[in-house]
């Protein structure tokens, strides 16, 4: 009889907005608890102790520092979820623990993007690998259901008379983040190409990559990027996020991009050409957050769209209540014909996600989203950031991209590395 191994004991850092989708996906996810929680607020972490103990999901401890969470007895794995700036902070605590024997931790998931920079990315794989443990990178539209489903159906049924794929569109786009730090371009390491850009050309690569394949037979060669400022550095728009976030969130005199475009040029394993087209936005004002994602080849086209469900309800003007987010992330109306996405946690891929990385860290087996998965993505944004800020196409294999520093991320009179 084969002895299945123990749930896993997990400890989140971070409490946040990314945090408490996780949380909710973890109602779905089975050999799993969340055992311990730590971010700089109590009043945060404590709020988000209750709320995993109210789901069952715990016993959960809040604890006073981070120190305390990666030491903690009842903690195996680390969900790492904490502000862009703050992370390669907590991997050097982790691997610094771990390698004195101070903490029982054996793998840690590491939400996107792996770092601000392509050295930051390589420095969080050389720190886990160093230390020894397990390591997810936690890009949850590959494990999106309409993805997995949708290549899966391509490859098995239309790939075989027609050929691979050569040709991969993913957009997504919301009217801009819920938390002050995502606009700072220092903190979060530039705009909305840092922040939704590696969901696009992850996502690209996974449809493109052929089902059982390392994501490394494909070779990118070269990207091409623009930015835009088209919406929150304006007056009237700028005003508005300084009155909801505090002057330190200013994008008159420190703009960050709202909308970024990228052309990303692969190779088969053949030497064949690919190419992933992306667009994303924090500028769209529709029913709230919008994925399209298709793709295609000589005969035939997958599409998915997030903001076409089965289910959607209409409310007139008679109906009125306050603003929130019921019905689908970054909704921006309560009336109207609005689109219902019954399940956010399934169906932008946490769930499975959650699902997939726990088994992996559970089994030691490798998850098939790592952090040299996270590396590369970080590698194929900084050459986007420079093709913008240069108007060239980047060949990345003879570009050093190692130190360099988005454009709208530098702080005043500092230069480009």
């Amino acid at each position: 009889m084969t002895i299945a191994p123990p749930p896993l004991r997990i400890g989140f850092i971070g409490s946040g907005f990314i945090a408490r989708f996780h949380l909710k996906s973890f109602e779905n996810v089975r050999h799993a608890t969340i055992s311990g929680v730590f971010s700089p607020t109590a009043e945060k972490r404590v709020a988000f102790a209750e709320a995993t103990n109210d789901l069952q999901l715990g016993p959960c401890t809040a604890h006073a520092s981070l120190d305390a969470l990666i030491t903690a007895p009842d903690v195996d794995a680390i969900w790492l979820l904490a502000p862009n700036d703050t992370r390669l902070e907590a991997m050097r605590a982790i691997h610094a623990a771990v390698k004195a024997g101070r903490s029982n931790i054996r793998a840690i998931a590491c939400e996107k993007p792996l770092g601000r920079t392509l050295a930051e990315a390589r420095e969080m794989l050389r720190l886990v690998e160093d230390a020894g443990l397990s390591h997810g990178y936690l890009e949850n539209q590959v494990f999106a259901a309409a993805v997995e489903r949708g290549k899966d159906v391509i490859w098995r049924r239309a790939v075989p008379a027609a050929g691979r794929p050569y040709l991969a569109r993913a957009a997504e786009e919301h009217s801009g983040p819920h938390e002050a730090w995502f606009w700072q371009g220092n903190r979060q390491g530039g705009g909305v190409m840092s922040d939704m850009m590696c969901h696009s050309v992850e996502v690209g690569r996974f449809l493109l990559t052929r089902p059982g394949a390392a994501r490394s037979s494909l070779k990118v060669r070269s990207v091409q990027g623009s930015i835009g400022f088209l919406k929150w550095s304006r007056a009237q728009h700028a005003a508005k996020l300084r009155g909801e976030y505090g002057d330190d969130v200013d994008l008159i005199r420190h703009p960050v991009e709202d909308f970024a475009r990228a052309t990303i040029t692969l190779e088969d394993e053949e030497g064949a050409p690919l190419v992933i087209e992306a667009s994303t936005s924090w500028a769209y004002v529709g029913a709230g957050l919008r994925i399209d994602l298709a793709l295609l080849g000589s005969e035939y086209a997958m599409e998915f769209s997030s903001l076409n469900p089965a289910l959607k309800v209409f409310l007139s003007r008679e109906i009125q209540g306050g603003e929130g987010e019921d019905l689908v992330e970054k909704q921006n109306a309560e009336q109207g014909l609005m689109p219902i996405v019954e399940d956010e946690a399934g169906t932008y891929g946490y769930t499975a996600e959650n699902r997939h990385m726990v088994e992996c860290f559970r089994h030691g087996r490798t998850p098939v989203e790592t952090f040299d998965d996270g590396v590369e993505v970080v590698r194929m944004i900084m050459g986007l950031y420079l093709s913008a800020e240069t108007g060239q196409t980047i060949d990345l294999d003879n570009t050093d991209l190692e130190n360099y520093v988005p454009q709208p991320a530098r702080l005043p009179g500092r230069a480009a590395e």
